[in-house]
């Protein structure tokens, strides 16, 4: 238990400093619409509160709750709105994201099946690296709403 702990609190400190280590100049902008931006925000959050619950249950050695944090969090989640982003946002982008829900979905699976905090862990930390390249590659705009087409502004109102 206590070196699970150790592990975590190794890994979260990784994650930080990896993050304020990072060149903070050589971002591309991706510029979206608000709904647009509003879902991939929406989405980020959900994926950094669930690796948080996985991190909780993992110091409890709760696999169980490991696949349940986890399992929402893979390719289900996103093919809900995905079809709309791929036009604006660029592939590598895309590429990444899905690749993570994977990641998520093998977490899940693994947490069933193996049982073994470390393995879940070490494909945690492995999953967080792409949040963090990610970060550090990518910036969000927004397009003023007087300045979308009208066909964005109104594909923007459908809600998933």
């Amino acid at each position: 238990m206590q070196k699970t702990r150790m592990i975590i609190v190794c890994l979260l400190i990784s994650i930080s400093t990896t993050t304020l280590a990072a060149d903070k100049g050589n971002w591309q902008t991706l510029t979206l619409s608000e709904a647009q931006r509003s879902h991939i925000l929406e989405e980020m959050r959900a994926l950094l509160s669930g690796a948080q619950n996985i991190l909780a249950a993992l110091a409890t050695d709760d696999m169980a709750s490991v696949s349940k944090s986890a399992r929402p969090l893979g390719l289900g989640m996103a093919h809900k709105a995905e079809d709309h982003l791929k036009s604006v946002l660029p592939k590598e982008f895309m590429q990444m994201g899905m690749s993570l829900h994977q990641d998520f979905d093998r977490i899940a699976a693994d947490a069933e099946s193996k049982k073994d905090p470390k393995l879940t862990l070490r494909q945690l930390s492995d999953a967080m690296t792409k949040c963090v390249a990610c970060h550090d590659t990518y910036r969000i705009s927004t397009i003023p709403a007087s300045v979308q087409p009208a066909q964005v502004q109104q594909h923007n109102h459908h809600h998933h």
